[in-house]
């Protein structure tokens, strides 16, 4: 299944470590994940080198070519947010966000009220991992590509 991956960058990077975590277990379990400059170390809260409308069309490709978007919310961002509405709302397509309710008071409502959205709360990666894995294979049986 192809999984596009979104978490924050500009809105903090101090989860990169964790994104790097969840993507690895993803392929591991042998799916593509698109996840681009998200989990990689290497780049800070100012982003990537790239210029923004390059980013911007590279990301809306992958988006397309998506089954499913699975986001960290945990730290608020306003890119994930656009990543979000644009699978549900232009592609029509799952999402699911999860979060640790230790790192904000709550996740947003405009995430937690979306009753479309999965959401998944977690404290240890572990645990996230199992229910991740579980919510995955039902979508992976509606996907035929």
């Amino acid at each position: 299944m192809n999984i596009y991956f979104a978490g924050s960058i500009t809105g903090g990077r101090g989860d990169v470590d964790h994104y790097r975590e969840i993507v690895a277990a993803l392929e591991a379990d042998g799916h593509r994940v698109l996840a681009g400059a998200v989990a990689a170390e290497h780049v800070g809260p100012s982003g990537e080198a790239l210029d923004a409308c390059a980013i911007f069309e590279r990301d809306v490709g992958w988006l397309a070519e998506a089954d499913v978007l699975v986001a960290e919310v945990s730290t608020p961002s306003t890119g994930v947010g656009y990543e979000i509405a644009t699978m549900r709302y232009r592609h029509g397509r799952p999402v699911i966000c999860l979060y640790r309710p230790a790192f904000t008071a709550r996740c947003t409502a405009m995430v937690a009220g979306d009753r479309e959205i999965e959401l998944i709360e977690y404290e240890r990666l572990d645990d996230l991992l199992v229910r991740l894995r579980a919510a995955l294979s039902k979508y992976a049986a509606v996907v035929s590509r």
